[in-house]
């Protein structure tokens, strides 16, 4: 249960349909674009996934889709987001995962009654985990998204001895000293799986050696080159490499936030449709101004790659 996963783990998008029904369908070419390009796994259903905005049998659907397409491939690791309010819901997900042979589960806090302390936040990933004990369980730490902000230092000392298949942390946040502290938890014992893709570098100079993100579904060699290059103490060509991918991801912010991600999939031939609401998608007019923005970043130069992939 203390595996620690290292290099790019993409959080996908779930393909939609132009009507927004799920395009399970995609899933198989999406694995061999993201294998293709050095990806090493998969955290489903998550953020960039629109797992809150998924229903119980379409959250079953794409999940056994993964599966199935990375059946054969044991060094691909698909990690399911189960959610956070409904911890019935959770555990009914997690049983599910285990049976279709998924890597591990992941649980975010309770964001509408959340939980009062680390204890009650404890209790909750315990009565989730203990379902499934042969699974890796990660807690999925974003508390710009779910408004609980609790130290996971706490979190990992709370559930440290109490619960056998704690594996770790998805951290998507930027505090330093809660991370490294998490991080050099009684030697390293824990999983911690970085998750801000614009602050990579800072993350690998304090000692992470695996990440989720967003990014890496249409970006991964970009992040390739800035592990190589801190490996190589080439940290001015480091730099230069991660601010790529802040102008990268500042683009989010000018065209509408998350939904952009879609955007940069479709310029990568990976189409996966347009988000759902509430979230707001780009215009025609605007997809073609983001487009002149994108070829301004000089993107082909570190774009992930199709080639090859089979449909």
């Amino acid at each position: 249960m203390n595996a620690h996963l290292t290099g790019l783990i993409a959080a996908p998008f779930t393909p939609m349909h132009a009507d927004g029904s799920i395009n399970s369908a995609l899933i198989p070419s999406y694995y061999a674009f993201l294998k293709q390009n050095g990806v090493t796994g998969a955290f489903i259903c998550g953020s960039t996934g629109e797992g809150v905005s998924l229903t119980m049998p379409e959250k079953k659907e794409v999940a056994e889709a993964w599966a199935q397409s990375t059946k054969n491939d044991p060094d691909f690791k698909v990690m399911m987001f189960l959610g956070g309010t409904c911890i019935t819901d959770c555990i009914d997900l997690a049983k599910h995962a285990r049976e279709i042979g998924l890597y591990a589960v992941s649980f975010t806090s309770p964001f509408y009654f959340k939980p009062a302390n680390i204890e009650m936040l404890a209790q909750c990933c315990i009565s989730i985990a203990e379902q499934v004990p042969n699974m890796p369980f990660y807690y999925y730490h974003i508390p710009v998204l779910t408004g609980v902000g609790f130290s996971m230092f706490e979190l990992v000392k709370a559930l440290d001895g109490r619960l056998p298949n704690f594996a770790g942390i998805k951290y998507t946040h930027e505090d330093f000293m809660d991370f490294q502290s998490c991080l050099n938890y009684k030697n390293g014992k824990y999983d911690m799986l970085w998750g801000r893709d614009e602050n990579m570098l800072s993350a690998l100079a304090v000692g992470a050696k695996g990440a989720v993100g967003s990014t890496f579904n249409y970006a991964a060699p970009l992040y390739y080159e800035i592990i190589d290059a801190f490996n190589s103490n080439e940290m001015e060509k480091a730099s230069q490499l991660q601010q790529k991918s802040i102008d990268m991801i500042r683009l989010l912010g000018k065209y509408g936030g998350i939904s952009v991600g879609k955007s940069y999939m479709k310029l990568v031939d990976m189409d996966c449709g347009a988000f759902r609401l509430p979230i707001k998608n780009m215009t025609v007019e605007q997809f073609e101004e983001f487009k002149y923005d994108v070829e301004a970043l000089g993107f082909e130069a570190f774009r992930s790659v199709t080639a090859g992939v089979i449909g």
